[in-house]
C-alpha cells in the first residue's frame, strides 16, 4: 500500500500510464502553441510595427533564436546540480509568461499615443519581453521530455516509448496551430488610436496559453515523481577535459613519456570509465563542427523567406499571410516522417544500399543547399516584378495627361525640374492638363504596399466638383484638378463599386480587380469616367512557387535533424546524452550567430545573392562533413561499457582474492 496521499496519487494509472504524464504533454501543446506563435510573426512586427530594416530585423531575429538555444545548457545544470527538474520548469515557465506578457504589451502603439515616431518604450519593452521568453523556452527544453520520462518505472518501458511519441505529436501540433492561427490575427486590425495589424493580440494569445501552460504544470504537481538533482555531468565532462589538457601542458617537456590518447592525461584524478566515456563523446562532438551552417540555413524560414512571401502573390482563393507558409514546415513533417520511415528507408535497405546515418545527413545537407539555390532561383523571379526605384540624388517622372488634346513635353538639360528638395528615392507624377499647366503630385512611395495590400488614388480631371466613392471608402468632395492621397484596398482581389457624382449625372462603375501589392492612380474624365494608370505593378510571382523550397527544406530537416539525433545517441554512453543534446542545441545557436552575422556585415544588395551564397557554403560544409563520416568508425558503446563492467568485477574478484589472501596468511601466524 501507498505510504502516503501523494503517493497514491501518484500512483494512479489512466490507460496504463502515469496520470501525471498528461499534464506535461498538455503543458508541453501550449509552451510550444506560446513559442512558434510568437515567433511565426516576430519578422513582421519587426520590419512592420518597429520599422526595422530588413538585414536588422533578421539580424535581430536569429540572436533572438540563437540565444533560445544556448540557455538550455544553462537550464540542464540548474535542473541537475541545484534546484531540479520540477522547479526549474516552475521557475522559468513563470519568468517565459511573463515575457510573454511583457512582448504584447510592447506592442501596444497607444504606448506613445498613437505615434510613429517615438518607438522607444515599445522597442525597451520587446527587448526585455524576448530576453525573459528567450531564458525561459530555452532553459526548460531540456527539462520537459526528461521529467516526463522519470515518471515511469523500469518496468514501463513501451509506455515511455509512447509518451515520447505523444511527446512530439504535441510540439508539432503546437506548432501547426499556432503558425496558421496567430499570422492571421495579426493581419486583422486593432488600436485605439489608430487601425493597424494587431500585434499585441497576436503576442497575447501566446502569452495566454503560457500562462495556461503554467497553470495547468502546477495542478499536477502532487501527481508528479520529483527526482533529486544528482549532479551534472557535462559539469563532469568538462573538468575532465580541462584537467586533462592542463595536465599535459604541465608534462609537455620531452622526459615525459607521451600517452595514448590526449585525454589519458586525466587518468591521474578521473576513473578510466569517464575517460572512456568521454572519449566517445568528443568523437562524436568532433563531427557536429560543420553541422552549424545547415542551421544558418534552415532557420531562415522564419526570416529572409517570409520576407520573401511579403513580395508575392498571397491569393489561393483566400488570402494567404507571408508568416503563414511557414505553416508548409510542420505539415509536411507530419507527413513525411512516417512515411521516410515506413517507405523509403526499408525501400532503400531492400534495393542493398548501406544508408548509414552519416550518409543520410550528408544527403540532408546537400537537399538544404538545393532548397537554397530554389528560394534564389523565386527571388529572381521577384526582383523581376520590382519597381524600379531612383537612386539617392535621383527622381523618377510619370506624366499623365489627362486633357482632351495630345500634348509634347520638351524638357531642357539646364531646366531645373525638379527641386532639391524632392531628390530622393521615390516615385513622382506630373499630371499634364489642357490648360497648358503642369501639376506636380509627389509619390513618396519607397517600396512596394505592405501585407500584399494595394494602393488607390484619385484625380478630378474634370472642370468641377465631384462626389466620389469607391466601395464602402468616401472620399466626399473632390475639388477640381485635384487628387487624393494614397488609399487602402482592403481585398484587392475583389471588384469595388465606383460611384463620381456630378452637377450633370451620376457615373457608377464596377472596378477592376487591382491585384496584390499594386499602385494604381484612376483619372476621373468625361470620357469613360475612369481611366488606370499603374504606378506600381501588382505581385505576380505567386506564393505556392515557395512550397518547393519548403518540401527540399523539410526532406532534409528529416534526414538530417531526425538522423542526427539518432546517431549520436547510439554512439554515446547512455549517461552521456545530456552532453550531446547541450552539443547539438549549440551548433543550432551558432548556426543562428552565423546568419546574424552575415544580415549584419553582408554587402550583398540582391537577395537572390545571398542565398547562393548560404547555398555554397552549406554545400561546401557538405563536402567536407562527407569526408569526415568517411574516416568515422562506428562502435557500439554497450559493448566497450559492458567490457569496462567486465574488466571492474575481476579487479574486484582479484581484490578480494588478495584480501582473503592476506587474512589467511595473518590467521596462520597467529
Amino acid at each position: 500500500q501507498p505510504s502516503s496521499s501523494s503517493d497514491h496519487i501518484r500512483s494512479v494509472l489512466c490507460f496504463g500510464f502515469p496520470l501525471s504524464i498528461f499534464f506535461i504533454v498538455i503543458n508541453e501543446f501550449c509552451e510550444r502553441f506560446s513559442y512558434y506563435g510568437m515567433k511565426a510573426v516576430l519578422t513582421l512586427y519587426f520590419t512592420r510595427f518597429l520599422r526595422w530594416e530588413d538585414n536588422f530585423a533578421t539580424a535581430l531575429y536569429h540572436t533572438f533564436v540563437a540565444l533560445c538555444y544556448l540557455t538550455p545548457i544553462l537550464g540542464a545544470i540548474i535542473a541537475d546540480s541545484w534546484l531540479g527538474k520540477f522547479k526549474t520548469i516552475l521557475y522559468l515557465s513563470i519568468v517565459y509568461a511573463i515575457g510573454q506578457a511583457v512582448l504584447s504589451v510592447g506592442s501596444i502603439s497607444e504606448l506613445t499615443g498613437g505615434s510613429a515616431n517615438n518607438l522607444a518604450p515599445n522597442i525597451a519593452l520587446s527587448m526585455i519581453g524576448l530576453i525573459l521568453i528567450a531564458l525561459g523556452t530555452g532553459g526548460i527544453k531540456p527539462c520537459v521530455s526528461a521529467f516526463g520520462g522519470d515518471q515511469f518505472e523500469e518496468d514501463q518501458e513501451r509506455q515511455r516509448g509512447t509518451f515520447f511519441s505523444l511527446f512530439y505529436l504535441s510540439i508539432n501540433a503546437g506548432s501547426l496551430l499556432s503558425t496558421l492561427i496567430t499570422p492571421t490575427i495579426r493581419a486583422s486590425e486593432c488600436g485605439i488610436h489608430t487601425k493597424q495589424e494587431c500585434y499585441p493580440l497576436a503576442f497575447g494569445v501566446p502569452a495566454i496559453l503560457m500562462a495556461v501552460a503554467l497553470v495547468v504544470f502546477v495542478i499536477g504537481s502532487k501527481m508528479y515523481k520529483k527526482v533529486k538533482p544528482q549532479g551534472n555531468i557535462m559539469l563532469e565532462v568538462s573538468k575532465c577535459v580541462g584537467f586533462a589538457i592542463k595536465n599535459r601542458f604541465r608534462h609537455r617537456s620531452k622526459e615525459f613519456p607521451k600517452r595514448e590518447h590526449w585525454l589519458d592525461w586525466a587518468s591521474d584524478k578521473y576513473d578510466k570509465r569517464l575517460i572512456a566515456q568521454t572519449k566517445m563523446v568528443l568523437r562524436v562532438l568532433f563531427l557536429y563542427i560543420p553541422l552549424p551552417m545547415f542551421w544558418a540555413v534552415f532557420d531562415q524560414q522564419g526570416s529572409r523567406w517570409t520576407l520573401q512571401a511579403t513580395a508575392m502573390n498571397g491569393d489561393f482563393g483566400f488570402q494567404i499571410q507571408p508568416d503563414q507558409m511557414q505553416i508548409v514546415n510542420p505539415i509536411l513533417i507530419v507527413i513525411m516522417v512516417p512515411v521516410v520511415d515506413s517507405v523509403l528507408y526499408p525501400l532503400i535497405k531492400k534495393c542493398k544500399l548501406n544508408f548509414t546515418p552519416l550518409k543520410k545527413m550528408t544527403v540532408g545537407m546537400f537537399l538544404g543547399s538545393l532548397a537554397f539555390v530554389a528560394a534564389a532561383l523565386v527571388q529572381v523571379q521577384i526582383d523581376k516584378t520590382y519597381p524600379v526605384f531612383p537612386a539617392a540624388g535621383q527622381a523618377q517622372i510619370k506624366l499623365i495627361n489627362v486633357g482632351e488634346v495630345s500634348a509634347t513635353v520638351q524638357f531642357q538639360p539646364q531646366l531645373d525640374i525638379v527641386s532639391s528638395a524632392y531628390l530622393s528615392c521615390s516615385l513622382m507624377s506630373m499630371t499634364y492638363f489642357d490648360n497648358g499647366l503642369f501639376h506636380q503630385i509627389h509619390d513618396n512611395i519607397t517600396s512596394k504596399p505592405e501585407n500584399g495590400r494595394s494602393l488607390v488614388r484619385f484625380i478630378n480631371s474634370l472642370p468641377f466638383t465631384v462626389n466620389l466613392t469607391m466601395g464602402d471608402t468616401d472620399f466626399g468632395e473632390l475639388d477640381p484638378l485635384s487628387v487624393t492621397n494614397y488609399s487602402i484596398v482592403p481585398k484587392p482581389d475583389g471588384s469595388y463599386t465606383i460611384n463620381v457624382s456630378t452637377p450633370e449625372a451620376t457615373c457608377k462603375v464596377v472596378s477592376k480587380k487591382f491585384g496584390y501589392g499594386s499602385v494604381y492612380t484612376i483619372s476621373l474624365d468625361d470620357v469613360s469616367c475612369i481611366t488606370y494608370y499603374e504606378d506600381i505593378a501588382p505581385n505576380t510571382v505567386h506564393m505556392a512557387w515557395q512550397i518547393p523550397q519548403y518540401f527540399l527544406l523539410t526532406c532534409a530537416e528529416v534526414l538530417f535533424s531526425v538522423t542526427g539525433l539518432e546517431f549520436s545517441y547510439s554512439q554515446a554512453p547512455s549517461n552521456m546524452k545530456s552532453v550531446l543534446q547541450a552539443g547539438w542545441l549549440l551548433t543550432v545557436a551558432v548556426g543562428n550567430i552565423i546568419v546574424l552575422i552575415v544580415a549584419g556585415a553582408s554587402t550583398i544588395d540582391k537577395q537572390w545573392a545571398e542565398y547562393v551564397l548560404f547555398a555554397a557554403l552549406l554545400l561546401l560544409v557538405c563536402i567536407i562533413f562527407a569526408i569526415m563520416a568517411y574516416f568515422y568508425t562506428y562502435i557500439d558503446p554497450n559493448e566497450i561499457e559492458a567490457q569496462f563492467s567486465k574488466e571492474e568485477k575481476e579487479e574486484h574478484k582479484k581484490d578480494d582474492q588478495d584480501d582473503n589472501e592476506k587474512i589467511a596468511e595473518v590467521d596462520s601466524k597467529m
